[in-house]
């Protein structure tokens, strides 16, 4: 079973979310949180698989929760939003998430993309990938900058580089990366899945998962998303 953890600061939402993912057979929501604290606590407590964070709540955002709940290696991060590419969302890929869905996507896109992040695959759409990849290794926008767009938690609206926005760039590759794993990144900029990653390097998905955690290790990086900006700003992809 998947074990899932709802954070939205809307009851009737989280319930929803409940009701929808009970459709699925093999997903099992194990706590609910209202709050980005809470998601925190509840999180350390229980381990679930997956948190699907809301990003924007009163006290501690989604933000903030999903950068501590990557951090720690709690769980899994999949970004719910009602806005499309907006500053917090941008702010919990910065953080680490894997990924985002709309709330307005349908039952059986909510439970593919739990799924595939279970599984450590990230689930932003590929039409929006590279507006993503783009947005997010743009020259950075510095507190303070009158020229600049600041969002939220003090991140400018572009990040050379990943993490949590400290500016470093992404141009020079670590050495040891080898020929076979600046293939695999070259395909995270692509916005590849284990299984595409597998069917395109003639290897098996298990062994394609184990090479994408080696090039996010190296790179020293939580997500697929900040990888793939990366291989962007290294000309791979």
């Amino acid at each position: 079973m998947i074990r899932v953890l709802l954070a939205d600061d809307h009851a009737a939402i989280r319930a929803g979310l409940r009701m929808l993912l009970a459709t699925a057979g093999d997903i099992e929501v194990i706590g609910e949180a209202g709050d980005g604290a809470v998601a925190v606590t509840n999180a350390r407590a229980l381990r679930p698989d997956v948190v699907l964070m809301d990003v924007r709540m009163p006290g501690t955002d989604g933000v903030t929760a999903t950068r501590q709940i990557v951090d720690e290696g709690l769980a899994e991060v999949l970004v719910l939003t009602t806005f499309d590419l907006d500053e917090y969302v941008f702010g919990a890929l910065r953080a680490g998430a894997a990924g985002f869905l709309l709330k307005t996507a349908e039952a059986s896109a909510l439970v593919d993309a739990v799924r595939h992040v279970a599984a450590g695959d990230g689930v932003v759409a590929p039409e929006v990938t590279r507006r993503i990849i783009a947005e997010l290794s743009a020259p950075r926008a510095r507190p303070g900058d009158r020229n600049g767009v600041v969002g939220p938690n003090g991140v400018g609206r572009g990040v050379r580089g990943w993490g949590n926005g400290d500016g470093a760039g992404a141009a020079s590759l670590p050495a040891d990366l080898t020929p076979r794993e600046r293939d695999v990144l070259a395909g995270l900029g692509s916005g590849l899945s284990n299984a595409e990653l597998a069917a395109a390097l003639t290897i098996s998905e298990a062994t394609a998962k184990t090479h994408v955690s080696r090039v996010l290790a190296k790179l020293g990086v939580t997500s697929r998303v900040q990888a793939a900006i990366a291989a962007r700003d290294a000309g791979l992809a």
